[in-house]
């Protein structure tokens, strides 16, 4: 037995209700099972109870056994003052307030079917890729579409918080938030960070000064990159040095470290070098670019805005004083949905819920629903046991169920897991 199973059968009255009484005999009506509490503090809020002939609005705590409550020195904590009822598994001793209250106690024990208990265990016990791995089919179609649109809004909500977080780093300026954490996006996973470390130490004002001269701008990047920190044979490498050196003096600029930036096993097209290139020609391209975002109506301009290719040096290297055969490299397919889903929709979604503006909540969902799905291992797993993903919208969904409840067994604060868990009614 755990409390968080106890949890679970308080907070869907999973137990037998018939002859409810504490253990001292006095008859228990739950009117309201309260508000259930994560953090610190006991464990449902503002719950409503008839015990006797008193009704009572207070709050409820939850424990294996009643001894638990002076185990975590309940009784010297005046925040459990106001707690109306004690839910425990056993009773084993009476308990009090800080007050020298005694606390009514309801025990479980017998008041519930053991196959609950046993459909709980065998889901966080079981050792398949998702713990409702055999049984995810034949839970109904509604509860799990509708528990996905739940994990895509929670998923751009916790994306919204990063944003409003970076936003108090760059003084409320959403072109600069926007533009630092599209620099992290061109990284992708392995250089993600130091193209962060890039656009924040090369702010877009100092950016926007030169963003007419395309290879000022890359002097810019290059230089602040860290990888111009050497001896080069091409006139263009030598061009950006010379000139990084006048800009560097201009805006007492301090280089990164360019050991940093990592090549190893990447394909040559995801080279730091190539991916510097590309940013450059974006900011080259685009004006004010996330009030572009903003106002585009439709993905196709928007996805040719990212498209971007690279200047003529970098069609025929990958990097600097190494030739290779000449090719085009604008940004693909991959990488201009992983822009979109990790910036682009985010943004928009984060602006709306800054201005109180639900069109630009709706426009994000919107991207996302005509986005092609994503293609990774954690959905084709998904895929392997029945569950489709059609656009972008679903796989962010099926991502964040995996990471924030499959992985962690959060299987009682899943809808899907509470059906199957829930599959016996409570007929003791």
């Amino acid at each position: 037995m755990t409390e968080a199973f106890l949890h679970h059968l308080w907070k869907f009255r999973l137990f037998n209700n018939h002859g409810l009484a504490t253990t001292d005999g006095d008859e228990i009506e739950v009117l309201k099972t309260g508000q259930h509490n994560r953090d610190a503090g006991p464990d449902f809020f503002n719950a409503q109870l008839r015990i006797g002939t008193t009704t009572w609005a207070g709050n409820v705590e939850i424990h294996l056994r009643s001894s638990d409550w002076n185990r975590h020195h309940h009784e010297e904590d005046a925040a459990y003052n106001n707690v109306v009822l004690h839910v425990v598994y056993e009773h084993d001793e009476e308990v009090r307030t800080r007050d020298y209250l005694k606390i009514p106690t309801l025990e479980l024990k017998g008041r519930f079917l053991p196959e609950l208990f046993q459909n709980y265990v065998d889901l966080v016990e079981g050792q398949s890729r998702i713990p409702c791995e055999r049984h995810i089919m034949n839970v109904g179609e509604l509860t799990v579409n509708s528990w996905l649109e739940r994990m895509l809004v929670e998923r751009l909500e916790n994306k919204t918080n990063a944003i409003f977080n970076s936003l108090k780093q760059t003084k409320n300026n959403w072109e600069e938030s926007f533009y630092r954490q599209t620099a992290k996006n061109f990284g992708f996973k392995t250089n993600a960070l130091p193209f962060e470390m890039l656009a924040k130490s090369l702010p877009l004002a100092v950016l926007g000064k030169h963003k007419n001269h395309l290879n000022q701008l890359e002097a810019l990047l290059f230089g602040q990159s860290g990888l111009l920190e050497q001896d080069f044979k091409d006139d263009y490498p030598l061009a950006l040095k010379q000139e990084y050196k006048f800009l560097q003096r201009k805006f007492s600029l301090i280089p990164m470290d360019g050991s940093q930036w990592k090549f190893l096993r990447l394909r040559p097209s995801n080279f730091p070098t190539i991916r510097i290139a590309q940013f450059a020609q974006l900011v080259h391209k685009s004006t004010g670019l996330f009030s572009t975002v903003l106002n585009a109506e439709k993905q196709d301009a928007l996805k040719s805005l990212f498209s971007v290719p690279v200047s003529a040096y970098w069609k025929s290297h990958y990097i600097f004083d190494r030739p290779s055969t000449e090719k085009e490299k604008p940004v693909g397919h991959n990488a201009t949905l992983n822009i979109f889903i990790n910036t682009v929709v985010p943004f928009v979604f984060a602006y709306g819920k800054h201005r109180n503006e639900e069109s630009y909540c709706d426009k994000a969902l919107d991207f996302l629903e005509k986005l092609s799905p994503e293609d990774n291992a954690v959905i084709r797993m998904w895929e392997s046991i029945g569950i489709t993903s059609g656009n972008a919208g679903r796989t962010q969904a099926l991502l964040q169920l995996k990471n924030e409840f499959c992985n962690q067994k959060k299987c009682l604060f899943c809808s899907v897991g509470n059906k199957i868990i829930n599959s016996h009614s409570c007929t003791l």
